[in-house]
């Protein structure tokens, strides 16, 4: 089994192309984010992907854009999905990730979501994991074991930064709960939150050691969970962003840290950590 890190498009300033080189640069294998509207841009994007070598995740986000328009249809989102699934395929994604249906909805109504929106993806055959991501439908862990027991197919991308904040704690005392949802984990948020904020200051330090290790405890079981299984790929993207993510200086308004520098040194910490864990499974390049 080998680890994919992906970079973020979400942050990234300045265009596609040097987005591709800083990915080339630090070791990344491809790039993760939205798909752009315009059918030229997209053909450009892929021509950047193709020449560099790299990956690409598409990032699907349902009537709206990360934070769900509250107003939208069950309609509107599976619209959206459709619209959106249609130009992500355009980029030969190695993975789609969706960010799909909205918190406030009745249980039935997410399951009817996820349902007809896998029912698309199996009709375009692509593989769609559903994020665990605040304001959208699995915004905690005990919503999405629900939704998962009623649907067996249901898979996820895992950004357990949100569910800290959301349950205002650290999981592991949800250690049965979030073992049966490791399983189903496709692909890996690599962001570190905390029981107060989606992302801690800095992941490098000392205030941020436990919730780091706590993160890394939980990627570690997904990882034992998908060679288990049998998977040659494991991905994970650092996501480090701004947008009142990322922490301010009051007085100067200015942004505290580098996320760049943040996401580089949290791929490379993962690649370590799997490394070590490869050690413990005598994993060789085959499941």
């Amino acid at each position: 089994m080998e680890l994919y890190c992906f970079k973020p498009l979400w942050g990234h300033q300045g265009r596609f192309i040097d987005a591709c080189v800083q990915a080339c640069n630090e070791n990344f294998q491809g790039l993760e984010g939205q798909v752009p509207e315009q059918a030229q841009q997209r053909l450009q994007w892929r021509d950047h992907l193709q020449t560099e070598g790299l990956a690409f995740i598409a990032e699907i986000c349902t009537a709206g854009s990360y934070v769900p328009d509250r107003s939208a249809s069950l309609g509107e989102h599976l619209d959206d999905f459709a619209k959106k699934l249609d130009r992500s395929l355009a980029l030969n994604p190695l993975k789609i990730n969706c960010l799909g249906g909205c918190d406030a909805w009745p249980e039935e109504e997410s399951a009817r979501f996820f349902s007809e929106a896998m029912d698309l993806a199996s009709q375009a055959a692509v593989s769609v994991s559903f994020e665990t991501h605040r304001g959208r439908s699995l915004f905690n862990p005990w919503t999405t074991g629900r939704l998962c027991r009623v649907l067996p197919s249901l898979q996820l991308t895992a950004d357990f930064s949100h569910w800290c904040v959301v349950c205002e704690r650290l999981l592991d005392e949800e250690a049965e709960g979030m073992t049966a949802l490791f399983e189903r984990v496709q692909h890996i948020h690599g962001r570190v939150g905390y029981e107060q904020g989606a992302q801690v200051g800095d992941p490098r330090g000392r205030l941020s050691l436990d919730a780091l290790q706590a993160h890394q405890r939980w990627w570690r079981k997904i990882w034992q969970q998908q060679f288990n299984r049998g998977d040659r790929l494991t991905t994970l993207t650092p996501e480090f962003g701004p947008d009142g993510y990322q922490m301010i200086d009051p007085d100067s308004e200015q942004a505290i840290g580098d996320l760049w520098t943040y996401n580089c040194w949290m791929a490379q910490t993962q690649r370590q950590q799997f490394a070590e864990f490869s050690s413990t499974q005598n994993i060789s390049g085959e499941p």
